[in-house]
């Protein structure tokens, strides 16, 4: 079921190496024999995280998050300066997503960043050095290292919500329509990795991942007043779980990431009625079940990024610790 390749030369990919706090440095191999040739582009601050979400297919501006707490937006074929640059946070930028680009996702292009100094920030490209939304804890309240965001519910171009994971296990989804918290949780473990299913439809399902082995699968269509939505959860791994990936082609098969150099294939099922009331009448949500479809260890490091490809089903590539940069193929996806 997994074909594992890995990259040397002649190969179209994009990759970015973190060297922390001295230089950021984003490489991209290609084909020479077709003409394309390659380049390298160094910077004197080193990147936490980026994301080509808000940007266009035909632009294809990539995003970053900094140690210095600045967000800033890069055209790769001219980099010379960033084409919007602001400092965002008091202090590193560790995750970032973007939302009505790249053809998902309706309404304005948008980035959200997740910081150690506790606020989530949303902002728009067309906006210059304000966000146009701030969420962050109130004078003499704990700030919590935020360690995970995702857009999602972005069906129509009024709707939208972020999702945003803290390193205590907090989760909070904020309706960015109404601007308001819509809801909270906390999983007693730090959330390394969120992510909907889908981006740019009625929230449906939400992953979290977290610290010690273990992720949340939350069925986010019904939320109980006081109960919220309903979850499954799973251990996995036997250490962290670093990043979950929903497969662009089937929403319902997703990757988990985990410390001890693993990719674990998961597929959630649907109960036969997704909704049931409570004994007081008030519908609540009713969990699926997930299962393990396949698993591979390859490295002996964490894998600390993984991606799929929009248009090839089954063809990913991942990121670890060791170094080295793989891509796979995943075969007989159209089957489970």
């Amino acid at each position: 079921m997994w074909s594992v390749f890995t990259i040397g030369e002649n190969v179209l990919l994009m990759q970015w190496t973190e060297y922390a706090k001295q230089c950021q440095q984003i490489v991209e191999f290609t084909d020479d024999h077709h003409g394309i040739g390659n380049f390298q582009v160094e910077k004197s601050k080193g990147f936490k995280c980026g994301t080509f979400g808000a940007s266009s297919l035909q632009q294809r501006y990539l995003a970053t998050g900094d140690f210095e707490g600045r967000m800033q937006i890069w055209n790769l074929e001219s980099t010379d300066l960033p084409v919007y640059s602001v400092s965002g946070h008091k202090e590193i930028i560790n995750c970032i997503d973007g939302v009505g680009g790249l053809g998902i996702g309706e309404g304005a292009p948008e980035i959200v960043t997740g910081s150690r100094d506790g606020a989530v920030k949303v902002w728009d490209p067309r906006q210059k050095n304000d966000p146009v939304a701030t969420m962050q804890p109130g004078e003499g309240e704990t700030k919590r290292d935020c360690w995970a965001v995702a857009f999602g519910h972005a069906y129509n171009p009024h709707d939208r919500c972020v999702c945003a994971g803290y390193d205590n296990g907090d989760i909070k989804l904020f309706d960015l329509k109404n601007m308001s918290l819509r809801w909270e949780t906390n999983l007693k473990n730090g959330v390394c990795g969120l992510e909907f299913d889908r981006k740019d439809i009625p929230i449906n399902k939400l992953v979290a991942t977290c610290l010690e082995s273990k992720f949340h699968v939350f069925d986010m269509r019904t939320q109980h007043p006081t109960k919220g939505f309903a979850s499954v959860t799973e251990k996995a791994h036997k250490s962290t779980i670093w990043m979950v990936k929903h497969l662009p082609q089937n929403r319902d098969i997703f990757m988990t990431l985990g410390g001890s150099g693993s990719l674990n294939l998961w597929k959630y099922s649907y109960p036969v009625k997704r909704v049931r009331p409570d004994p007081d009448g008030v519908d609540m949500g009713v969990a699926g079940t997930v299962s393990l479809l396949q698993n591979v260890t390859l490295s002996t490091q964490p894998i600390s990024g993984f991606d799929w490809s929009p248009d090839k089903q089954g063809l990913c590539v991942c990121t670890s610790f060791d170094q080295a940069l793989r891509v796979m193929i995943v075969t007989k996806l159209n089957t489970v």
